[in-house]
C-alpha cells in the first residue's frame, strides 16, 4: 500500500480515484509497482479553446481554459533498464515496453519511425517520446528504467487536447521521479516537440501551455511568439464557459488542419514577397525570411495593414505546384507544401490576422469594469471566429448546427459560440450566463434528436499541471 508522502490531492476526485487504483491494481497489472520505491503522480487537464484556435502557430494571442477532465500519470523508477507503460482504455489496459537505452539512442526521425511503424503502438509515442525529448533537448542520461501507469478522463478526438494532457502529465511525473528541474513554460514547449517531431501532429503550443500553466476558473492569455504568458483572466462571476461535443471526431493529425496550417505559412511567404523582405534558402527546402517588421508572425500584421497593402494581392487559392514554382517554399519546418494539393490561401492567411485582433479585443472586454455592457460584443467576436474557421474549411455540419442553436437561444443567456482547437469536428465553446445551464441542456437534447449523436458536455475547470505540482506516494 502507498500513502501520500508529499503533496496534496486538493480534493480532486480523479486524483483520489487514481491513488485508489495504484493501491488496488486489477489482476492483469498485479505486481506492476514494486512496493518499495516511491511513486510520483502528476495531473494535467485538457483545455477548452475560447479564442485564438488555429492562429496559435501564426503567433496570435489565444485565450484558453483548463477543463475539469484530466490525465494522471504515475512513474516509479526501477532497477532494470525497461520503460514499461500501461494505460487504461475502454477495452482494459494497453501496454508498451522498450529499453531506455534504445530510446536514448534515437533521434527525432528515428523515434517518429518507431512509433508510426505499428499503429497499435502509436499512442505510446506521446509517453515514451518524453524520454527522447529530454535526452535530445536537455542532455538527460537516464540510468534506469521506469514503470508508468496512465489514466485519463479527457475524451480523445473532441478537440480538448487529450494529447497535450497526456504529454504534460507524463513530463511532470518523469521529471519528479528523476529529479529533473524544468521551468513550466519550457516543459510545455518540450511537450510540443513530442507532438510535432515524434507523434507527427503539427499543433501549435497553446494546448501544452494551457495544460501545464493554466489556472482554475480562469483563462490563460498566451501570446504564441512562441509562448509568452500575458496574464491570467479570471472568469467573471455570473459567467460560465461550456463546451458541447459535436460527436464528430477531431484530429490534429488530420489533413484539413495540416493543409490550413501550411496555407497560412504560404500566405506569410506571399506577403513577405509583396513587402520586399529578404528571403533565403535555409535547410531541407525550407526558407528563412529576414523580417524585422512582423518578426515572422502573420498575427503581427494588423487588419488595417493587410487590407491597405496586401488583401487584393493574396490569391484566393493556389496549387502547391504553382506556389513552389513561384515562391520555392515556406518557413514552417513542421509542414510540407504538397504540389498536388489546392490550398485555400487567402482564408488561411486572413484568419490569424483577424483572430489576433478578435482575441485581443475579447480579452479587453472580459476585463472591463463595464462587462455587462459588452456581453453581446463578446458573443459577436466568437461568432466571427467561427465564421473564420468555416472560410478555412475547418467546420462541419455538426459544429455549425450547435453554433446555430446557440444563436437561436441568445435570449436565454447564451452570448456566443465557436468551434475549438483544430476544427473539423470536436467541441464548440459557449460563453453563457452562469444560470444558463438549462439552455445548454436544451441545445444538447435538440442536437441529439436531430443527429442521433449524444453530445458530451464540458463544464467546470481545474488547476493546470504546474499549479497541482506532483504527489509522492511512499510504501507503507
Amino acid at each position: 500500500m502507498y500513502r501520500i508522502a508529499h503533496g496534496d490531492s486538493r480534493g480532486l476526485k480523479d486524483v483520489e480515484h487514481f491513488i485508489d487504483l495504484v493501491n488496488d491494481l486489477p489482476s492483469e497489472l498485479e505486481g506492476f509497482f514494486d512496493n518499495k520505491n516511491d511513486i510520483f503522480i502528476a495531473r494535467a487537464p485538457g483545455r477548452l479553446d475560447v479564442m485564438g484556435g488555429i492562429a496559435d502557430y501564426s503567433g496570435s494571442l489565444v485565450l484558453e481554459m483548463p477543463i475539469a477532465e484530466a490525465t494522471l500519470s504515475a512513474v516509479q523508477k526501477t532497477e532494470d533498464q525497461t520503460i514499461a507503460v500501461r494505460s487504461c482504455s475502454q477495452n482494459g489496459y494497453v501496454k508498451f515496453d522498450v529499453l531506455i537505452s534504445d530510446l536514448q539512442a534515437l533521434n527525432y526521425q528515428g523515434a517518429k519511425t518507431l512509433f508510426s511503424a505499428d499503429r497499435s503502438k502509436h499512442w505510446a509515442g506521446y509517453i515514451a517520446g518524453v524520454f527522447v525529448v529530454l535526452a535530445c533537448e536537455c542532455g538527460v542520461k537516464f540510468q534506469t528504467g521506469a514503470q508508468i501507469l496512465i489514466s485519463s478522463d479527457v475524451p480523445p478526438g473532441k478537440g480538448v487536447s487529450s494529447s497535450a494532457a497526456l504529454e504534460v502529465s507524463t513530463m511532470q511525473a518523469i521529471c519528479a521521479a528523476f529529479e529533473i528541474e524544468i521551468e513550466p513554460s519550457r516543459a510545455a514547449l518540450l511537450c510540443q516537440k513530442v507532438e510535432n517531431l515524434i507523434v507527427g501532429a503539427p499543433c501549435g503550443v497553446m494546448d501544452q501551455i494551457t495544460s501545464h500553466c493554466g489556472v482554475e476558473n480562469s483563462l490563460i492569455s498566451l501570446l504564441c511568439q512562441p509562448a509568452e504568458i500575458k496574464g491570467i483572466i479570471k472568469i467573471p462571476s455570473g459567467m460560465e464557459i461550456w463546451g458541447i461535443d459535436s460527436g464528430v471526431r477531431h484530429a490534429v493529425t488530420g489533413s484539413d488542419y495540416a493543409a490550413v496550417r501550411t496555407a497560412a505559412f504560404m500566405g506569410y511567404r506571399v506577403i513577405a514577397e509583396l513587402a520586399g523582405l529578404d528571403v533565403k534558402s535555409a535547410s531541407d527546402g525550407y526558407l528563412a525570411i529576414d523580417d524585422g517588421r512582423w518578426r515572422g508572425y502573420l498575427s503581427n500584421i494588423t487588419p488595417t495593414e493587410y487590407e491597405h497593402e496586401f488583401s487584393s494581392k493574396v490569391p484566393g487559392s493556389i496549387t502547391g505546384a504553382e506556389f513552389l514554382a513561384k515562391y520555392n517554399g515556406i518557413t514552417d519546418m513542421i509542414t510540407t507544401v504538397d504540389p498536388g494539393t489546392t490550398y485555400l490561401l487567402r482564408p488561411a492567411t486572413e484568419f490569424p490576422i483577424y483572430e489576433n485582433s478578435r482575441a485581443s479585443r475579447f480579452a479587453e472586454l472580459l476585463k472591463s469594469s463595464h462587462l455587462s455592457q459588452h456581453l453581446d460584443s463578446l458573443g459577436a467576436l466568437m461568432f466571427q471566429s467561427h465564421a473564420g474557421y468555416s472560410a478555412c474549411g475547418l467546420t462541419e455540419p455538426g459544429t455549425d448546427r450547435i453554433v446555430e442553436l446557440v444563436r437561436e437561444k441568445q435570449s436565454q443567456g447564451l452570448y456566443g459560440a465557436r468551434i475549438t482547437g483544430g476544427g473539423s469536428g470536436g467541441t464548440v465553446a459557449i460563453l453563457a450566463r452562469a444560470e444558463a445551464g438549462s439552455a445548454v441542456a436544451e441545445i444538447t437534447r435538440q442536437y441529439a434528436e436531430e443527429t442521433g449523436r449524444e453530445p458530451y458536455i464540458f463544464n467546470g475547470t481545474s488547476p493546470g499541471c504546474a499549479a497541482f505540482g506532483h504527489l509522492t506516494l511512499a510504501a507503507t
